[in-house]
């Protein structure tokens, strides 16, 4: 993994990234601990391990900054350094003619009206400016969306020398963190089930940029040489639309990808592309990414219906379904569209996409007592939740986020609300909390005065 000098040196005390990765066996960017640098945070399990955000907050208290973002994007906010970066879609002139799906079996379909402009920008993480805003692309979507979905859900991914970032359709970005473009490309069109969009976001490790393209034609897993857009290695994939971000790990030494979809759950061999393992037992419409824990991939799923399993590594070759290397399974309980929580020991997810979360052992599958109703979340959950400094917060659309005390009993201790809509997942980093809404960016932060008084 390339070394970015001082920015990796060890903060106040505090391991890397690096070593933390090292320890969870997951391979983390190597960018400071205080950053959020890709979907899912620095260690991809949904945890900040070295921040610690407000517990409570409305649009009156412990609002560092909200600022009205152009056009919509469900995709979630990364923080390096003095910025957070966000990518848009954005309609642009007349409208015309729309463009929609309607085949069988869809529903809650939008009509695409607009040519869209798509964006990546990036917000000064001290005041709400923005820094700069770049049209990466123009053109008008050749597929309909879905009320619950946006044309900007991929989340960008940053290695603290330049963002990534991924439009599926309209194409792949390197540039420059001052939003010059290093280099792009068009990698087609894809065709996604059910008007619900493209979602699974790019994955850095090393000098590696992965990308999943599933749809409904072609399915193919992307190696990018980071530095060139140069393709590493294209392999094909016998699977439909999923949305699931792929998670790169390391085992015995060796960097696997782990992809997660409709027919089989599989892991490649990051330097070739090889196909290692596959397993079978997740249903359709995967859009939850999966985790590692102590050799164990985690992944799940729910639509028609419900599937959780815990993958062994150590052996794995071939078609290991219906083998021990699948150590449980459950088949309720299970999420949708958020991904899980890893905290510590303990593993937590959030029921199809509802109000209910569930505490498990990640070795084992036996729940760690009985599922907790998050009171005041009174719609949807599309965000995943995520952990810092001994808490858990998870974040409704209806704008409510509750927030519990992460340990046995998981009390709850606050339950904040703001005035918008939430479907990205939140970015935590040093003392902030950054929610990116249906029309606003925000950041929530106990003013500075407060903390020195604290401290």
């Amino acid at each position: 993994m390339m070394c970015l000098l001082p920015l990796i040196l060890v903060f106040a005390g505090l391991p890397t990234l690096s070593a933390l990765a090292d320890q969870s066996g997951v391979g983390a960017v190597a960018v400071p601990p205080d950053s959020w640098p890709q979907w899912r945070g620095p260690l991809a399990n949904g945890v900040a391990p070295h921040a610690n955000p407000p517990v409570h907050w409305s649009e009156t208290n412990n609002l560092r900054w909200k600022i009205a973002l152009p056009g919509q994007g469900h995709s979630s906010p990364i923080v390096f350094g003095d910025s957070v970066y966000v990518l848009s879609a954005v309609p642009v002139g007349d409208a015309q003619k729309p463009v929609y799906d309607d085949a069988p079996g869809v529903h809650d379909s939008v009509p695409v009206t607009h040519r869209h402009r798509f964006l990546a920008s990036a917000v000064s993480r001290r005041d709400g400016r923005i820094l700069w805003s770049k049209v990466l692309r123009e053109e008008w979507p050749h597929e309909g969306g879905h009320q619950t979905g946006s044309l900007a859900s991929n989340s960008p991914v940053t290695d603290g020398v330049r963002l990534y970032a991924f439009f599926g359709s309209r194409g792949l970005y390197c540039l420059e963190l001052n939003g010059d473009l290093r280099w792009q490309k068009d990698l087609g069109r894809m065709h996604t089930l059910h008007s619900h969009g493209e979602g699974s976001s790019p994955v850095l490790h090393g000098d590696a940029l992965i990308v999943c393209w599933d749809d409904e034609r072609e399915s193919f897993l992307y190696a990018f040489d980071k530095h060139t857009g140069k393709i590493l290695w294209k392999v094909p994939r016998d699977e439909k639309t999923s949305w699931s971000t792929p998670l790169v790990i390391e085992h015995e030494g060796k960097p696997q990808v782990i992809v997660s979809a409709t027919k089989r759950v599989r892991g490649y061999d990051l330097a070739a592309g090889t196909q290692l393992w596959e397993c079978a037992g997740l249903t359709d419409n995967v859009v939850s990414s999966p985790v590692y824990y102590q050799g164990l991939v985690i992944s799940g799923n729910s639509y028609y219906s419900q599937a959780m399993l815990a993958i062994r590594l150590a052996g794995a070759k071939g078609d290991i379904t219906g083998t021990d290397h699948v150590v449980w399974k459950l088949n309720r309980l299970s999420p949708y569209v958020s991904s899980p929580l890893l905290y510590d020991d303990t593993l937590y997810v959030l029921r199809h996409n509802q109000n209910v979360l569930s505490r498990f052992d990640p070795t084992t599958g036996q729940p760690r007592g009985e599922p907790l109703r998050l009171v005041g979340i009174n719609d949807f959950i599309f965000s995943s939740p995520v952990g810092a400094a001994g808490r858990i917060y998870v974040t409704g659309r209806d704008g409510t986020t509750v927030v519990l005390r992460h340990d046995r009993d998981n009390a709850a201790l606050a339950v904040n609300h703001l005035q918008d809509s939430f479907s990205a997942s939140a970015a935590l980093a040093d003392r902030e909390f950054y929610l990116r809404g249906e029309r606003f960016l925000y950041c929530l932060a106990e003013p500075a005065t407060r903390l020195a008084n604290a401290e």
